[in-house]
């Protein structure tokens, strides 16, 4: 029998300040391929939505059942509808700015990059830093990494400094060491390298690790307030276009978190932000009574944010076995485990969450005697530990992870993307590297996670790198950690939504959590694995609103 619709509402979930009876949904979208992520109801046809948040999801008779006259119906004409998609571990809003302010080296020779920073030194005051991001010592056809000579002959009466994609290293001329202070003789820092060539032990260029440091200190970053704010700007627009309704910002400072404010004020924040803070700020942040959790569903504070090891782009992550080719390079250790563990203990003790960047199997290792420390010396019943990529694992790792309840955010399109760095840790290695297939048999409740810049942040691009574990030129790596389809929406959903403490608020379309979706061209679950990243997004929407339409 059907029922009546007193009875099919009092049957819902659904969340709301008035009597149920007398809630109207605004929208009805009908006609459509719901993958819900709800595994009480898995597929629907239909979602009502009032008020940013889902009131209904089920059959297409008895949703449009609830419309009022003045509710407005979409035909679907049976796209795919997922759930927003949640980068658990990305950089938007210094991208933001950096796409704003730098220059975007992401080119494929030297020659185009030494043009593009000689065009920008041509339109900056002299003696101002002249400054490049996204550069890739894989991905040009030299066959090279850039080098000081080349930065020298492209930009000499500017001091030039070149962030790799990666992160974790830079790429400088003359004038700009010399404005940092640092020379042939100058010894690395600790947890740093500054590199030089073998032959004449000059300077090669290249800083890495904490060496960046000395540089940075160096660079005047006069970015305003309105900087930051227009950073976030575009940056909403990049993520809302592929489908992306909430990102975590993985290495957030008080500039980002107000910057996330500004923009949601202003109307210009297009997903929900869980920014991290970095343990720089941690000291402060205690002392203001911050601490994670704090904010509303749009912008929110996340974990306090700690770096152990370096980075897998860039082949510095540490390892218990040498690179391939590279006899004695392990990697570096960024941080001591006391450094750690001191400031993790500060942050543990005062109620935040914590996640660590922890790439190499030594790193993960590290960082996970330093969360049963704590755990053991002062026990919290849900800290969910984060590993910020957790990269490199083996059994005892896995379940070690396992027994502390812990978080791993691998990379998500690495295999796919940056499939020509694969070779550097060979093919037995890469079976215990962005290991999913491993994680989810363990129980474990790892996320998608695009760490943007680094990474590509395109979540069909991450599905089909996950689910194929083939790079963009057809190579296989690691086929033993592959996943389904339908576990990668899951880990780019309602898995993101766990990590930030967010599941009962988003992640998978029922009623009462906010409406953040995505409306896809063809149904991924349907689709050849490798033409995953062909799937065209043609809507977004978060908190009831469509942040994207095609």
């Amino acid at each position: 029998m059907n029922p009546t619709r007193r009875e099919f509402i009092s049957s819902m979930a659904a969340v709301s300040m008035f009597p149920l009876e007398e809630e109207k949904p605004e929208l009805v979208l009908h006609n459509g391929n719901v993958v819900t992520v709800n595994p009480r109801e898995p597929r629907a046809q239909a979602v009502a939505i009032s008020r940013g948040r889902i009131l209904a999801v089920g059959s297409g008779a008895d949703v449009l059942h609830l419309a009022a006259a003045g509710s407005k119906k979409i035909d679907l004409g049976g796209a795919t509808v997922l759930p927003g998609f949640i980068d658990a571990h990305s950089h938007p809003a210094m991208a933001g700015v950096m796409h704003l302010r730098m220059v975007d080296c992401d080119l494929r020779s030297i020659a185009a990059i030494q043009g593009a920073m000689k065009e920008r030194a041509a339109n900056t005051p002299a003696g101002d830093w002249v400054l490049g991001f996204k550069y890739d010592d894989t991905k040009t056809s030299d066959g090279r990494p850039l080098k000081i000579e080349d930065l020298d002959a492209a930009v000499p009466d500017h001091p030039v400094h070149i962030e790799h994609r990666g992160g974790h290293t830079a790429y400088c001329n003359s004038l700009a060491f010399q404005k940092a202070g640092i020379n042939d003789k100058t010894p690395d820092p600790a947890g740093g390298k500054i590199d030089h060539d073998p032959a004449t032990g000059k300077l090669s260029g290249r800083v890495a690790e904490s060496a960046r440091g000395l540089l940075d200190k160096a660079i005047p970053l006069n970015f305003t307030r309105d900087d930051h704010r227009e950073g976030v700007k575009l940056i909403s627009k990049m993520l809302a276009k592929t489908g992306i309704t909430s990102a975590t910002e993985a290495q957030g400072t008080p500039t980002d978190l107000l910057a996330y404010q500004d923009a949601h004020e202003a109307g210009e924040l297009r997903y929900r932000a869980y920014c991290f803070i970095n343990y720089r700020y941690i000291d402060s942040m205690i002392a203001a009574g911050v601490r994670t959790g704090l904010g509303d569903e749009w912008v929110r504070v996340g974990a306090m944010k700690l770096v152990c090891d370096g980075s897998i782009s860039e082949r510095t992550a540490r390892l218990s076995t040498p690179y391939e080719g590279r006899p004695n390079d392990y990697g570096i250790l960024v941080m001591t485990e006391e450094e750690l563990y001191s400031y993790g203990k500060k942050a543990h003790l005062a109620g935040w969450q914590i996640g660590t960047h922890s790439n190499g199997d030594v790193g993960i290792d590290t960082t996970l005697r330093v969360y049963e420390r704590l755990q053991k010396e002062n026990p919290r019943r849900d800290a969910r530990f984060r590993l910020e990529h957790c990269t490199m694992i083996n059994d005892d790792l896995l379940a070690r992870i396992k027994a502390l309840g812990a978080i791993p955010t691998p990379f998500s399109t690495y295999v796919y993307y940056h499939g020509e760095k694969m070779r550097f840790y060979g093919q037995e290695r890469l079976n215990h590297m962005f290991a999913l297939r491993s994680f989810l048999d363990a129980g474990i409740r790892a996320t998608q996670a695009s760490d943007y810049p680094p990474g590509e942040f395109i979540p069909m691009m991450a599905l089909q790198s996950e689910v194929t574990r083939t790079d963009m030129k057809g190579n296989v790596w690691g086929p033993k950690q592959k996943i389904t389809v339908e576990e990668a929406i899951r880990v780019g959903t309602i898995n993101g939504a766990y990590a930030s403490y967010e599941e009962n608020l988003k992640g998978s379309l029922e009623a009462g959590k906010v409406a953040d979706l995505v409306v896809l061209g063809r149904d991924p679950l349907e689709e050849d694995p490798m033409t995953l990243v062909t799937i065209p997004v043609e809507r977004t929407m978060a908190g009831g609103k469509w942040t994207y339409e095609a």
